[in-house]
């Protein structure tokens, strides 16, 4: 596998070069500091380049055309990065060599047509097809409570701080739907073409020299820009815990477990810190599956996660409401243990074991190496034979010291108040 960086003025081209797929991946991002109230225009804008665009005016006709080009895949998603929301456009087709001559060339024209020639008249996108992402987009805002746990995590998130862009709902918000209209829509999607720094990814089997000019001749971002935001969100610690409940009509609880990772080294957040969470919560093998789920028998799930460009370590737990607070208990005594070291070679071998496996997975994905290469971008992380060595030497005593600084501060009880018999 080879990685090539350009920069091409207005935006990057990232080309690896790989012989393992018999597919092109391409992936457009569009980055932008976030800003909350522009959430829910960036989710609606991304839905309208799915429904049509000014030569294929319908969402059958985009269909039609991407099946035309041997089942050619578009689609697009809308995530948060640390301080920044990232629109992403996914193009997937197979190698010319498995189709004809030309197909991939064709095929980026369509996602170039995707992007720059939406359904527009007269300065504005169409009313009727707006209305259509609008009730959709209503619905699914609606529908946020109907999966406890995502719903359990944004409330714990916007408990934690209410002004972080860690507690923004990247679901949206009724009220700047509202506001939405066709004009405003459209205004939007021109400043996010010529504000948002844009990078785009090529994964497959393709040459230098064909795939930067057929790059450059179908994506025509005009202006230079240059980040100035940091994607790394400096999360604070407060005082004192703070605790905080709602109740759902559900017969389980969900606990979610907000922990800051505070004053982390670069080597830190990337190699001890990693390890540190599969010991203690990333699996089956883990810390709080056997000794919560399994030996106490206090949740019917539990794990933990590292949200690296947030500066935190979230623990989740489904469980009976009767169970809180020997859960919470025993969660603090296994976070203490780590601190004073209490798992064995064992446990730092397994979890090492776990990394190296994850890196084999994410090379058999053509999305899992971009984000790798997406990370190196924007956090300096090191290349996947680096990234191994250096985790394959962290010791006992670097992941104890990453424990130190490990605070939990804002746990939420999301509590079930139906009766298993309702």
């Amino acid at each position: 596998m080879e990685y090539l960086k350009k920069d091409l003025g207005s935006y990057n081209l990232h080309i690896i070069k790989t012989d393992k797929f018999k597919t092109i991946t391409v992936r457009v991002i569009f980055h932008s500091p976030i800003v909350k109230e522009e959430i829910t225009l960036r989710n609606v804008l991304s839905d309208m380049f799915m429904l049509s665009s000014k030569n294929y005016d319908s969402k059958r006709k985009l269909t039609i055309k991407a099946q035309d080009l041997y089942a050619a895949s578009i689609e697009t998603t809308n995530n948060r990065l640390g301080n920044y929301i990232v629109t992403n456009i996914y193009l997937s087709v197979l190698n010319d060599k498995y189709t004809e001559e030309n197909n991939f060339a064709e095929s980026l024209k369509f996602l170039s047509e995707v992007i720059f020639n939406p359904d527009v008249e007269n300065g504005k996108f169409k009313r009727e097809k707006l209305d259509i992402v609008k009730t959709n987009t209503i619905n699914n805002i609606n529908s946020v409570k109907e999966d406890a746990t995502s719903y359990s995590l944004m409330r714990m998130a916007e408990s934690y701080s209410k002004d972080s862009p860690i507690s923004y709902r990247m679901i949206g918000y009724l009220e700047d739907l509202e506001k939405i209209n066709e004009e405003n829509l459209y205004d939007y999607y021109l400043k996010m073409l010529e504000k948002d720094f844009v990078d785009i990814f090529v994964v497959g089997d393709v040459k230098e020299e064909e795939i930067t000019s057929l790059i450059k001749e179908n994506f025509k971002f005009k202006t230079v820009k240059r980040k100035k935001v940091p994607y790394l969100i400096d999360s604070p610690v407060r005082k004192r815990r703070l605790f905080a409940k709602e109740t759902i009509d559900n017969s389980q609880s969900k606990i979610a477990i907000c922990n800051v990772t505070t004053n982390l080294t670069p080597y830190e957040r990337f190699y001890p810190l990693t390890l540190y969470n599969v010991i203690l919560g990333g699996g089956s093998d883990s810390k709080l599956f056997k000794n919560v789920r399994e030996e106490n028998s206090l949740c019917y799930t539990i794990s933990s996660v590292t949200n690296k460009l947030d500066n935190l370590l979230i623990i989740m737990a489904g469980i009976d409401k009767s169970n809180y607070k020997k859960c919470l208990e025993l969660i603090e005594e296994n976070m203490l243990d780590m601190k004073k070291g209490k798992f064995g070679e064992k446990d730092l071998k397994v979890a090492k074991e776990y990394f190296t496996t994850a890196i084999d997975e994410m090379l058999e994905s053509e999305l899992g190496i971009i984000d790798n290469y997406l990370m190196m971008e924007l956090l300096g992380t090191e290349d996947f034979a680096i990234r191994r060595e250096k985790m394959l030497n962290v010791t006992k005593k670097d992941i104890m010291k990453v424990a130190k600084k490990v605070k939990m501060d804002t746990v939420f009880c999301l509590e079930g108040i139906k009766d298993e018999g309702d």
